[in-house]
């Protein structure tokens, strides 16, 4: 039976004090944990003469080197992890790896660090007191698995499984928690896609037919439109198509025009840079396309065969889309408008257009990137060579399928997980509109029994984290329980009822895959580099050991011991080239490369096989195949186009979409009148917005991600402060000089979206660097730091650990970096920890897709 009773100081013995005491908890005693205590003490012992007063040689003649996957982002990496007696000690690219190869960025770089912070979590704890007080007990394994298993039971015998959710930061086990979820018929997983990449997504899906972000053919281009990108520091995928970009540029002479309100490190490294107004980047696109119309430089035999309107249609939608037009809505010339569009076509079909946050992250994103992408369809680039290339799902192919049995798909319904105002967030892959789980809980939309959050940040990353998440994840009338897993006592962790200490990435095991740079499948093996510290383990293995307590209509859907022996079987059902069995193979090698077809140029005009034909029908109408699939229902298959039966895009109308039914279909199912087009859509809260007030953005730098790197003390020592840049002239005008201090008070948004009344949401006082590097009405402020948890490289303080040395001794590195190296502690005259810029954004969910418009926010600043 688990005790619940919530021990007060009374009761206990003995009360120990901060993340240092963990390693010498024992069961069933108690510990408080507080924001911002330098209280850590490393969990990896060391010994010999030097401990704790110096750094150790690394004898590499015993190291081993294993193949992995990073997660230090979204970008997924192949890795080689040097590990000496069981320590991983330094990490590099895997030269098997089709995207990234032996190149490994700085935060991949730290992976090391990942593993032996000195704040892991240890032990399993389960709460005592109130939400938020910081008071835990130690428990075991065993007791935390009954818990969080006689919960959800608890909720599917009451006939509601969906009031159990997953809510993931970043988890790349999404088939495993998929499994979980299905198993006990709950269809309430929930991430944050919304915040990150859902409009390009959707772009790009209502456009080609693909769910993911581009894959552009940059080491054979010779021209690049990027519009809103930071490829060479944050975008996703950064580091593959840096390396392309650059190599395009250096062998073939490309060119790389950048639009963005910022002196981004792409934008400093491009041939030419034009900042424009925000969210007007989809106006310059339409006004490009009408230059080239205009001109006569378009592809007539791409438009006449592949898009799917007429081409007088075409030409009179971007009509009244002059050059003039844009000027006046953008800032960038008209003359630079022409001058670019017609660069661009001139190097067609070697060239292509793409987009990313900075211009989907807004009101009107999604069209805006569908304007862009449409760029590539006028001038013929599309899946050329250098040109606008993309690849294809399933990601995951085959060979590598899950273990059956697998359960169904859930039939019940969440608000939570498909918010019904926005229609498009899940039609084409399950995109969701995570910035509102909070509202809605609060309003009482939805309620939760369980909530399981996994590497989720949400306190700091969410906008209006420190207000409205908090308020939520204290609220134990909203969220019943909530089960936390993370790998750092982080500001979620704090409110959470019952703590699983995670594996860190280099500690467990899991496939990953992207969209390949080198246009060829691929799958990369995650497997452990070393083993978890104390009774840290992998969350797939806690929801297999939690399934398998749900009882034997649950546990039937896991018929194996383990996530590890779950790889183990995925992965031994083929025989690799040289005979080795998949297993063997992945372990050794760490990818997957399918050299069987070839690269995916020109996806469209694949042809049909024998075997895709057989059984299906032409229909002499839409010129499209039909064939019955296993289920028996009829599917589009491809469409005979230029005399034969080709793939086609994988639109409706196997054509590249510029008229979207789809789109329409989903305006008018919520009242939102659309044509379908990619139309330019004005920003309600940038019209008419007082001559005192700016637009103010954020942005990432490229050694931090959103809340998960700031407790890798190099991260952190590299970056740690993150003034608010502003403008030369506009700094002059109200007096303000570099290393001033401003107040920022940011407004709700205007328009279709959630509470859209304009009215003041939050201040924070924050330093000034003055540039030129910014548009004159434009603030920008990095996100990803100003976090009060997560040990002290990431709250920069430093120190002496709070409690004396218990079972584990401290390493030599907790001893030179931790207590005495954190510099930018402001205890010894350092800047400290940033600022949480995120707590004053307001949620402000797009038209139809849900996209996060980030780059919205208006607000007004006041020197202090």
């Amino acid at each position: 039976m688990v005790d619940r009773r919530p021990a007060s100081p009374s009761r206990r013995a003995v009360l120990k004090h901060g993340i240092a005491a963990l390693a010498g908890l024992q069961l069933g005693e108690m510990i408080r944990l507080r924001p911002g205590e330098a209280v850590a003490r490393s969990i990896i012992t060391s010994d010999g003469p030097d401990s704790g007063r110096g750094s150790r040689r690394i004898d590499y003649a015993r190291a081993r080197r294993i193949p992995s996957a990073c997660l230090n982002c979204s970008t997924v990496c192949g890795i080689i992890g040097t590990v000496v007696d069981g320590k991983l000690v330094k990490v590099s690219g895997n030269p098997a790896d089709p995207n990234n190869g032996s190149v490994l960025c700085a935060k991949g770089q730290a992976g090391p660090l990942v593993a032996s912070y000195p704040e892991r979590l240890l032990y399993p704890l389960r709460r005592v007191g109130a939400r938020g007080e910081g008071l835990w007990r130690r428990i075991s394994w065993d007791e935390a698995y009954a818990e969080l298993a006689t919960r959800i039971r608890a909720a599917m015998d009451a006939g509601v499984p969906e009031e159990v959710a997953i809510h993931i930061g970043r988890s790349r086990i999404g088939a495993e928690i998929g499994r979980f979820l299905g198993a006990i018929g709950s269809p309430t997983q929930l991430n944050h896609r919304a915040l990150c990449s859902s409009a390009k997504r959707a772009a790009n899906y209502v456009s080609i037919g693909e769910t993911d972000w581009e894959t552009p053919d940059a080491a054979n281009t010779k021209y690049i439109l990027n519009f809103g990108s930071n490829f060479y520091e944050a975008h996703q995928g950064a580091i593959h198509l840096a390396r392309r970009v650059v190599q395009g540029r250096f062998d073939n002479g490309a060119k790389l025009v950048t639009f963005d309100v910022r002196l981004s490190n792409t934008a400093g490294r491009s041939d030419e840079w034009f900042t424009c107004t925000p969210g007007t980047e989809g106006a310059i696109a339409l006004a490009m396309g009408h230059v080239i119309l205009a001109a006569g430089r378009q592809d007539q035999d791409f438009i006449d065969t592949w898009i799917n309107v007429p081409a007088a249609e075409l030409t009179a939608f971007y009509a009244s889309y002059t050059p003039e037009w844009a000027a006046a809505l953008s800032g960038v010339a008209a003359e630079d408008i022409r001058r670019l569009a017609l660069e661009f076509a001139a190097a067609a079909p070697a060239c292509f257009a793409m987009t990313n946050r900075g211009t989907e992250a807004h009101y009107n994103g999604f069209h805006s990137g569908r304007a862009v992408i449409l760029l590539n369809a006028l001038v013929g680039s599309v899946g050329r060579k250098g040109g606008f290339t993309y690849t294809e799902e399933p990601r995951i192919p085959a060979i590598f399928a899950d273990v059956a049995p697998l359960p169904p798909r859930p039939q019940r319904q969440s608000v939570l997980e498909n918010p019904p105002e926005y229609p498009l967030a899940n039609k084409w892959q399950r995109m969701r509109v995570g910035q509102l789980v909070y509202a809605y809980l609060r309003d009482e939309r939805a309620k939760l029994q369980v909530y399981i959050s996994y590497t989720l940040g949400s306190p700091t990353t969410w906008p209006e984290g420190r207000s409205l998440a908090v308020d939520v994840l204290r609220d134990e009338a909203k969220i019943g329980f909530h089960a936390c897993s993370d790998v750092v006592y982080s500001e979620t962790a704090h409110y959470a009822d019952l703590l699983l200490p995670d594996a860190a990435y280099t500690e467990r095991w899991g496939f990953d895959t992207r969209n390949n740079f080198a246009l060829r499948r691929y799958v990369v093996l995650r497997q452990p580099l070393q083993a978890p510290p104390a009774e840290a383990r992998s969350f797939a293995d806690v929801l297999i050991q939690v399934a398998k307590r749900l009882g034997p209509d649950v546990a039937r859907y896991y018929p194996f011991a383990d996530h590890e022996e779950q790889m183990r079987l995925r992965c031994s059902r083929w025989t690799a080239p040289d005979g080795r069995n998949g297993w063997d193979y992945m372990r050794e090698v760490g990818v997957w490369v399918d050299r069987d077809q070839d690269p995916f140029y020109e996806l469209f005009r694949w042809e049909l096989t024998p075997a895709e034909l057989a059984g299906a029908r032409l229909d002499p109408a839409t010129r499209l195949y039909h064939k019955a699939g296993p289920d028996g229902r009829e599917r589009v298959i491809g469409i005979h186009a230029e005399g034969k039966p080709r793939r086609g895009f994988l639109t409706p109308s196997r054509k590249f979409q510029v008229r979207a039914q789809d789109v329409v279909d989903a305006g008018a199912a919520v009242g939102w009148p659309d044509d379908g087009w990619p139309r330019f859509i004005p920003i309600p809260s940038h019209q008419d917005m007082p001559a005192d007030r700016f637009h103010l953005v954020s942005f990432k730098w490229n050694v931090h991600t959103q809340a998960r790197t700031a407790p890798q003390r190099y991260l952190s020592e590299i970056v740690h402060d993150n003034p608010l840049w502003m403008n030369t002239a506009t700094a002059a005008a109200l007096g303000i000089r570099t290393g001033d201090h401003v107040e920022v008070t940011t407004f709700r948004p205007r328009g279709a979206t959630y509470r859209a009344d304009g009215e003041k949401l939050g201040s924070a006082v924050v330093p000034v660097i003055v540039t030129e590097g910014i548009h004159p009405r434009v603030l920008a402020m990095s996100n990803s730091l100003g976090q009060a948890f997560g040990g002290r490289a990431a709250t920069a303080r430093g120190g002496e650990p709070a409690e004396p040395p218990s079972r584990v001794a401290p390493a030599a590195a907790d001893h030179n970096d931790y207590r005495s190296n954190i510099w930018w502690d402001p205890a010894r005259g350092g800047s400290g920890a940033g600022h949480n810029i995120n707590g004053i954004l307001p949620v402000q969910p797009s038209p139809l897709v849900g996209m996060q418009a980030w780059y919205d926010t208006v607000c007004e600043v006041r020197k202090v």
